[in-house]
Order: structure tokens, then sequence, then C-alpha cells
């Protein structure tokens, strides 16, 4: 496939997939059930104490100071932790730090630790002999380095324990129209991660690009091998919004990953992320978002 042939497929998608997409940053998934504090489920006349937060802080407010409970209130819906990277990128980090939440991972099962490439070896060391897998960044935070320099760490980080790989696209060269070398860019991470038998997620930076570029890039991705597309890093002017992990959903069809973080702190943000269309969450609040499920 030419250049040419490329940028007209990748149009061709583009303009496919806007179409049916509304542009509306407003998404406003379906609340049934999702038992969030200060919500009522919608249709709900037994508002019930043991799993409605809303009712348990009614019942006390009239006089209450006990309130009976089944086990519902205090077990972590491991539906929810098997969703969450559980992250921690911050330059600052310590070893301690990074121990401590592969413990959490542990505790809670979720579905990976998210680390920089440096402490790979520690994560996969705390990890040994648990489901939770190891993911690391390449590229990251700017995805303005070379190919081979991404392919380079992503086959070094899988040779010390990383099951997947979160890199950065490069998006200059996006938004510069060069389709080609994006492709190839992410097509060369992919092989050297698939090689490894690691899985490849590709992190678009959404709040730099707009709608037209994020379907282009989420083609590409799937065209050259990625197994994710993922919205941010969360080092960039802001992170995941419903609007875009829904576009990216749509750009990439059912059988490919889509991962949103940036700016998930809450249960509440978790569930509207899933409800848009993501199968996997980053978080750094991970530890919060789950005990919420128990509240």
């Amino acid at each position: 496939m030419d250049s040419q042939e490329l940028e007209r497929l990748v149009a061709q998608i583009g303009d496919e997939i806007l179409a049916r997409v509304p542009r509306a940053s407003g998404f406003a998934p379906n609340a049934e059930g999702l038992n969030i504090p200060d919500m009522v489920c919608p249709g709900c006349t037994q508002r019930c104490a043991q799993t409605c937060a809303k009712k348990t802080r009614e019942i006390i407010s009239s006089g209450a100071d006990r309130v009976s409970a089944s086990d519902r209130t205090t077990r972590i819906d491991p539906r929810i932790a098997a969703l969450i990277d559980h992250t921690l990128l911050k330059p600052e980090a310590t070893r301690e730090e990074i121990v401590k939440i592969c413990r959490e991972a542990r505790q809670y099962s979720f579905a990976s630790v998210c680390v920089n490439p440096y402490w790979a070896p520690v994560a996969a060391a705390e990890l040994a002999g648990s489901p939770v897998k190891v993911c690391t960044v390449v590229g990251f935070p700017l995805g303005a380095a070379t190919a081979a320099i991404k392919a380079a760490e992503a086959e070094a980080a899988v040779k010390v324990g990383a099951h997947e790989v979160d890199m950065v696209l490069n998006i200059g060269a996006l938004r510069s129209g060069d389709f080609d070398a994006v492709k190839l860019d992410i097509q060369t991470v992919a092989e050297a991660c698939h090689r490894g038998g690691a899985i490849l997620k590709v992190i678009l930076e959404t709040a730099l690009l707009d709608d037209n570029q994020k379907v282009i890039a989420c083609s590409l991705a799937k065209l050259a091998g990625a197994d994710f597309v993922k919205t941010s890093t969360g080092f960039s002017k802001s992170g995941a919004t419903a609007h875009d992990v829904a576009l990216m959903r749509a750009a990439v069809g059912p059988g490919m990953g889509v991962k949103a973080s940036g700016g998930i702190r809450t249960l509440k943000d978790l569930r509207v992320m899933h409800a848009a269309g993501a199968s996997r969450i980053g978080a750094s609040a991970s530890v919060k978002i789950v005990q919420e499920t128990a509240a």
C-alpha cells in the first residue's frame, strides 16, 4: 500500500466514523443501576439501605446511629478491579512507592500495574506468581523518539518482565499528515512487543488532536497491529473524555481494546468511561475507586 492509498483509506474511514458519532462532548451514558453516591438508580422505589449510599445517609440523618447491612457493602467488586491498570508514572516515584502499588494490585486484583521502564523489573519481581500483569510505557510522554528507539525500549521492557506496553504515537507526524511514518512507528513497536508475547496499547494524546485526527490515529493503530488504543498520557493539558472514548470505540470496532486514562478519579468516572466503550481504565486513584464499590 503506497502513501496515497493509505491517505485515501484513512480519510474514508475518518469520514465514515465521524458521520456516525455525535460531536457533542456531553456524553450521557445509561446510569441504570450504577449505585453512585448522591444518585438513585433510575426507576428505583426501594432505595435499599444495604446498597444505596444516598438512602443510608437519609436514615442516619433521621436519627439512626447504626445501619444493618449485608456483605454487599464491604465486598470489593472484582469486575471493576479487573478493568484497572493501577498506575504510577510520576518521575519522582520511589522504590517504596512502586512496591506499595504492586502490593495493592495483588490485594485488589487489578488488571496490571503500570510503571516507568526503570521500575518494570521491580514490579515483575513483586508480582511474580500473581495474575496481575506488568505494564510499562515507551516513547513517554512526548512520543517524539524514533520508531527504532521506541522498539528498543519495548524489547528491553519485555525482557525484564513487562506483559503490556503503552507507547505514545508520533503526535507531530500525525498532525503533519505523515501517516506512513505514524503507521510504521506503531508497527515497529507492535512487532517488538508481539515477538516477546506482550501486547501493545497506543496512546493518542487526544487533548492535542481534533476528532478527525483521533479517528485517523485509531485506524492507523489498527492497521499497524496494535492491540489497544489509549486516550492520554496523563501529562498533557487534559485527560480522557467520554466523547473521545466513544469516538475511539466506534473507530476501532468491538474487537480491539480501548483504554481511558487521565483524570479518572472516582467510580462514577470509571463507569462513565466504561459505558462509553472503554475496556481498560488507567488510574492512580485505583484503590479509592474500588473501595467505592463497597460503600
